[in-house]
């Protein structure tokens, strides 16, 4: 007889044990929609968001409690364009999370009054592939001048020896005939080959050899009887 199963009691469950974990949101998601025709890629780095177009990382944005001084957009570019790019962005800046001195980076702050006209006024120049902002991460970097060298500097093969031309000239042979010849070429005689053979000749010296040879022994005998 199966055994009836005791209904167990209902206990109210946490909500918090079945809470679904959110996805972080996406720092300044409106840089993104505004360089979404060049179909950038994006990838997490040091909590922040990291912003691919083609080869190039253009973009970092960032949003987080701790060193509020650096939340905004990071530009990815160098020294040599931070004067032009001032011009663009007055209220842009070095980082402080990277010490004192001047950094490649710059950073166009989230705290700035022209922050979001700044950041959109950067995609405007991304979208136009802008060689100032967009910097050749270093594995890929080196990846590229690898092939680069491999496609420049294919292998040599060894040049062969020149060959010598040949010089015609001319041979007069015995017979009267003249033979081109070339420099370098030995000189092999021409064979020449009889035009006919006379079989019955050969027939005859065949069926002349054992006359011979016993011509030959019937006269070392008589020597022999003889001594």
């Amino acid at each position: 007889m199966p055994t009836r199963r005791r209904n167990a009691p209902f206990l109210p469950l946490d909500d918090t044990l079945f809470a679904v974990k959110q996805r972080k949101t996406v720092p300044h998601a409106f840089v993104l929609e505004a360089i979404a025709a060049r179909l950038p890629e994006t990838r997490t780095m040091f909590g922040c968001l990291a912003v691919y177009v083609e080869d190039k990382i253009v973009l970092i944005l960032r949003d987080k409690r701790d060193a509020t001084p650096d939340n905004g957009v990071w530009l990815a570019t160098t020294e040599e364009h931070h004067e032009s790019l001032r011009r663009e962005f007055p209220n842009m800046r070095s980082i402080q999370a990277f010490g004192n001195k001047v950094t490649g980076w710059q950073v166009l702050p989230a705290d700035a009054p022209d922050f979001e006209e700044a950041a959109l006024r950067a995609c405007e120049l991304i979208a136009a592939g802008d060689p100032r902002i967009g910097k050749v991460p270093g594995a890929r970097r080196a990846a590229g001048s690898g092939a680069q060298k491999a496609a420049k500097s294919p292998r040599r093969r060894r040049p062969s020896a020149p060959r010598k031309a040949a010089r015609g000239r001319d041979e007069q042979r015995p017979d009267g005939r003249v033979v081109p010849l070339s420099d370098g070429a030995p000189d092999i005689p021409e064979q020449t080959m009889p035009t006919s053979i006379d079989f019955n000749t050969i027939d005859k010296a065949i069926k002349s050899i054992p006359r011979i040879i016993g011509s030959w022994m019937r006269r070392a005998i008589a020597s022999n009887l003889r001594g």
